[in-house]
């Protein structure tokens, strides 16, 4: 390691070894990604969940070559303890990264910041660098890889003989996905070049499938493929660092001229498509536990071929049979398998379609007044409560610049409305906070809302928490730059936190975020005070579904909630008087049904504007007190 890095800790659960496996699955997946990316960088600690742990039998038969050292969950830093595992912490920091996408990812990007020449590594984050970056509440491949499968597998494990003889409906959910077309964002050109292998029966150019690559100095032999397709070939020529024009040639005019529409679907060769990436690797030590428990027990694998041929083709990606024998995982040679019966096909379809009607569903066509008639025939229309504080404000001029929110790179008339947003927000919150109070920013951003309040209120402990790993990099530069003592970081999608709190405060939480808040918010009996943005973007997810309130459930239906929302983001300054104040009202509809869905948890909750309502065309404001 550089001597100028700062040494960063990776912590990770332990409850127990179980054949070539160690548990939880979270843990086997991350120290996999360390051997493959051959980091070195972080010093691991695994944080037994039990009591009962041999020490010395953990430190001796768990891993080959990394260093391992055992800490009990009382000796964790801080900030880790309100997260859960696994999550990276600079030695004596205040920055916590947590969770197991985000965690992966900055491993990957630790390891290509150390040595620029692992490209291969920084490949695994795919296209734009975006691989498992979207949280899970609102990407379904997110959720898939970091929650729903390795849980679905660890069910698998635990079960009795008995109960695991059926396929976890995950598990199948992912065989389906493997066999959806594959979009990939030069899909075109790419599916007019099989077009062109199917009509003339030429066999794409892969020179380097069935001969020897080289991997870091060393030979490593490639399976040879007898027919390989065109998918294939385009997959490994990236992996082994081929001029992609050995493989895809220039097509002949016939094919340019034919219709997108009427070009074959590409077919998929790692999980997310054609490339191997994070997703490949999160998935690798689930699947091959299932696998090896499955042939364990003599089961027929019939009905997942596409399971286990991607099972095979991961174990021919250079660095993975190398990574898996520093984890001693023994990887499994599974036969050829046919191709499930169509009644299998037809019983995997019906596992996701739910979540697909639903976003159907969403897409609602029509106005919102029939809606709006409906409530009001019933009781039902946007409230507003005063302003608890409506003339505060905090003394600018007198603050130091980088507490000021356009410190650098915001329009002065922007940096002006966003003052006003935050005067709104530390009024009520200095209103409720008493000395010694835990403040969590969600959703902070660059820590525009958490360090004005750090700064204001050093009796309380403030804790930023983010998922855009930038925007809290900057945000913990400005808070060095006021010495502040009394505010933590944590990167994490919103899942991973589970600390103890007293106020939870977010600034335009877009869509679902909002919801999800205040759901951290009822756990841990905080008060709240949230600031809603991006109501078109509410959609039903698995743990949220609209309308939430007993009230509007009985009137309204799914379809008809989604138009509200959509209209609710008809307010910006440009539109005309009367299409804003239908927005304002939707605005104060939906926000109300939240309201009264916290009111069921035995919460006072009211919905105010913020002052002066021009500070922002999202300008509602969540005010929610534990009974």
């Amino acid at each position: 390691m550089k001597d100028n890095v700062a040494e960063e800790h990776l912590y990770l659960d332990f409850s127990h070894q179980y054949q070539d496996g160690i548990f939880p699955l979270h843990t086997s997946i991350s120290l996999f990604l360390l051997s493959y990316c051959d980091c070195k960088l972080f010093k691991v600690f695994l944080v037994p969940t039990g009591e009962d742990v041999d020490d010395q039998f953990v430190l001796k038969n768990l891993l080959c070559e990394l260093e391992v050292h055992l800490i009990s969950r009382c000796q964790l830093p801080a900030v880790v303890q309100s997260c859960c595992l696994p999550a990276v912490v600079v030695k004596d920091g205040k920055f916590c990264r947590a969770g197991l996408s985000v965690v992966l990812r900055h491993i990957i990007q630790k390891t290509y910041e150390e040595d620029p020449s692992k490209t291969d590594v920084v490949e695994l984050l795919g296209f734009k660098k975006t691989c498992l970056k979207a949280c899970a509440e609102v990407s379904q491949w997110t959720r898939l890889c970091e929650m729903s499968i390795p849980l679905a597998v660890e069910g698998f494990l635990k079960a009795s003989p008995e109960h695991c003889q059926t396929i976890p409906p995950d598990i199948l959910l992912l065989e389906r996905k493997l066999g959806e077309p594959v979009r990939v964002h030069n899909d075109d050109k790419i599916r007019r070049q099989k077009l062109q292998q199917q009509k003339t029966g030429d066999k794409p150019a892969m020179a380097a499938l069935g001969k020897e690559a080289t991997e870091e100095g060393k030979r490593v032999e490639i399976q040879e493929h007898p027919l390989p397709s065109l998918e294939l070939s385009i997959a490994f020529s990236k992996l082994l660092v081929q001029e992609r024009s050995d493989v895809v040639n220039r097509e002949a005019s016939h094919i340019r001229r034919t219709k997108t529409s009427d070009l074959p679907p590409l077919d998929h060769i790692f999980a997310e498509g054609l490339y191997f990436t994070l997703a490949d690797v999160v998935l690798l030590p689930c699947i091959h536990q299932f696998l090896a428990s499955s042939e364990k027990q003599g089961k027929n694998l019939v009905d997942l071929p596409l399971i286990s041929s991607w099972y095979q083709r991961v174990q021919e990606v250079p660095g993975v049979k190398r990574a898996a024998g520093k984890c001693n995982m023994k990887l499994l040679q599974l036969p050829q398998l046919m191709s499930p019966p169509k009644e299998q096909l037809q019983d995997l379809s019906s596992v996701s379609c739910e979540l697909e009607e639903e976003k159907q569903d969403s897409h609602f066509i029509g106005g919102p007044r029939p809606t709006m008639t409906k409530l009001m025939e019933n009781g039902i229309e946007a409230k507003f409560s005063p302003h608890p504080c409506p003339d505060w404000t905090l003394d600018w001029s007198n603050l130091p610049s980088a507490v000021n929110p356009g410190e650098g790179k915001m329009s002065r008339d922007r940096a002006l409305r966003k003052q006003q947003q935050l005067n709104n927000l530390v009024a009520v919150v200095t209103k409720l906070a008493k000395p010694g109070d835990v403040i969590v920013d969600f959703c902070s951003g660059g820590g525009h809302v958490g360090i004005v309040l750090a700064h204001v209120m050093p009796s309380c402990q403030v804790v930023l928490i983010e998922n855009k790993e930038l925007s809290l990099i900057h945000a913990k530069e400005r808070s060095d730059e006021l010495g502040l003592n009394n505010i933590g970081f944590i990167q994490a999608n919103l899942d991973y936190f589970n600390g103890t709190f007293n106020i939870g405060v977010a600034l335009h939480a877009c869509g679902v975020a909002t919801d999800m808040v205040i759901k951290h918010c009822i756990k841990a009996r905080a008060a709240f005070v949230i600031s809603p943005c991006c109501y078109g973007f509410i959609q039903n997810t698995v743990k949220f579904k609209y309308p939430q309130s007993r009230q509007f459930k009985e009137v309204l239906s799914c379809k008809e909630h989604m138009i509200l929302c959509r209209f609710a983001d008809q307010t910006a300054v440009q539109l005309p008087p009367e299409r804003r104040r239908i927005g304002k009202q939707c605005m104060g509809i939906v926000d109300l049904d939240r309201a009264w869905a916290a009111e069921e948890h035995n919460y006072s909750v009211q919905v105010v504007s913020m002052e002066p309502e021009s500070c922002s065309p999202k300008n509602n404001m969540l005010v929610g007190i534990p009974a």
